[in-house]
């Protein structure tokens, strides 16, 4: 009974102690085998040759240990955090437990007793799993659409941002286009070029990047939707913003593959300028197109005419907002003072308000019922001040703005210390006073 309770290691124990015994090892050929002093066989086989092949089974086993957690501990453990901390993960209940009262546990006991009780999940059970969204059916029914900053040129110019709208239901690519960086204007400009070659589309899906959607969506002031949201609403087309980077998920591994193939192709072409760029891209474009565009699942195109005049486009893609007329005909805009000329249309429009229309290629409108006014500006010095609020995405535009305007900025004089101001050198004497030898010489010719 007591061989059959033995383990292998004091099975192999009991062979070479019975071998020294037998005189057929000797003391040091066993030590090297089991790994032992020769201290250690020596009193092993004491024992060996005292009670025999028992004596060399462990003798706490059977027994309990005497680290052993009473088994009323784990209950009152889970029940203190089921009952005040019930969503704390391991490490903070342990601290909880020591902190408020006096139990004190490892971590990962904790952990242990908290899984088997099923109010803990590890790692691996806790990831979330997105499961891929099926294709739309038809050819323009979602166009996702989205932004990637990226070294498109490498080395050989600043990065850039390449705008990309794809078709969901084909994975075709639809519009390509660098842009400094991701802005209204720039989307306005990539979106009136996807109109012309394609139409409308039945919606567009984005992220919640601040051109498609508003941050704050309990803001009471505001139109309550972006620019480009409000543009989308006259041409009837539909946006939609996704809650996650998967949600997205055919743009993302677009923007992933351009990432790898335009860069290695921009280089072989030699192109290191996003006007350049911009004019490679059609025939990428249609040779991506011929290679990883999908079938779409129903022949149909949603695609639809344009609901505006094409020469209207342009007061539809721009950036449009109201503004009140003071006394004296003004109004300030962007850190500018918009003087209206004064006629007979004008004087009507002291305390009313006025339409402002900035547009892609930079022109600026002011217009009151259509009609557009004649004006003046007054640029009060626009610049990016310390506090201003910038999106991660424009970081780099903002900051190449900033630059310039520093680079071009006039140096600044010397400023004087109040010291030099009131007369006085570095060395503390007065520069009109006479000092020294040279003092005395002037008191002497004044004496004479």
């Amino acid at each position: 009974m007591g061989w059959v309770m033995m383990s292998e290691r004091e099975l192999n124990r009991v062979e070479v102690l019975a071998q020294v015994d037998d005189d057929r090892l000797t003391v040091n050929n066993a030590a090297h085998m089991l790994g032992l002093t020769r201290r250690q066989i020596f009193r092993l086989l004491k024992r060996y040759r005292k009670d025999g092949a028992s004596a060399i089974r462990q003798g706490s086993r059977g027994r309990a240990p005497n680290n052993q957690i009473h088994s009323a501990k784990p209950d009152f453990a889970l029940s203190v955090i089921k009952e005040q901390y019930p969503d704390f993960g391991p490490t903070l209940a342990a601290e909880m437990l020591a902190e408020h009262h006096g139990f004190r546990v490892s971590r990962e006991t904790v952990r242990k007793w908290m899984q088997e009780d099923g109010i803990w999940l590890p790692r691996k059970q806790r990831r979330q799993f997105h499961q891929p969204r099926l294709r739309r059916e038809c050819f323009g029914e979602l166009i996702q659409i989205d932004g990637s900053d990226h070294r498109w040129f490498e080395d050989r110019a600043a990065p850039c941002t390449l705008l990309v709208f794809i078709d969901d239901a084909t994975s075709s690519l639809m519009e390509l286009r660098f842009v400094k960086s991701e802005s209204t204007f720039s989307y306005f400009e990539a979106l009136e070029g996807y109109l012309h070659k394609h139409g409308r589309p039945v919606a567009f899906y984005s992220d919640k990047h601040s051109v498609f959607r508003v941050a704050k969506e309990d803001a009471t002031g505001g139109a309550r939707t972006t620019q480009f949201g409000r543009a989308l609403s006259e041409l009837n087309i539909e946006i939609l913003c996704a809650n996650s980077s998967q949600a997205k998920g055919r743009v993302e591994r677009a923007n992933r593959t351009l990432q790898d193939r335009l860069v290695k192709e921009l280089r072989i072409a030699g192109i290191s300028d996003m006007e350049a760029g911009n004019a490679y891209l059609q025939d990428f474009k249609e040779r991506h197109n011929a290679r990883f565009t999908k079938a779409p699942a129903k022949p149909d195109n949603l695609h639809r005419a344009l609901n505006v005049e094409p020469h209207r486009l342009a007061d539809v893609l721009c950036w449009r907002e109201n503004r009140y007329v003071g006394k004296q005909l003004t109004f300030s805009y962007d850190r500018k003072r918009i003087i209206l000329e004064e006629n007979e249309t004008t004087r009507g429009l002291v305390g009313k308000y006025v339409d402002t229309y900035a547009f892609v290629d930079g022109r600026f409108e002011v217009r009151s019922k259509g009609r557009s006014l004649p004006y003046k500006v007054f640029d009060m010095d626009q610049r990016v001040t310390h506090a201003a609020i910038t999106d991660h995405k424009r970081l780099s535009a903002v900051l190449e703005h900033i630059k310039e305007m520093q680079d071009a900025a006039p140096p600044k004089p010397k400023v004087r210390t109040n010291s030099e101001k009131m007369g006085y050198n570095p060395n503390g004497r007065h520069p009109g006073r006479p000092s020294g030898s040279h003092a005395k010489n002037k008191i002497a010719q004044t004496a004479e």
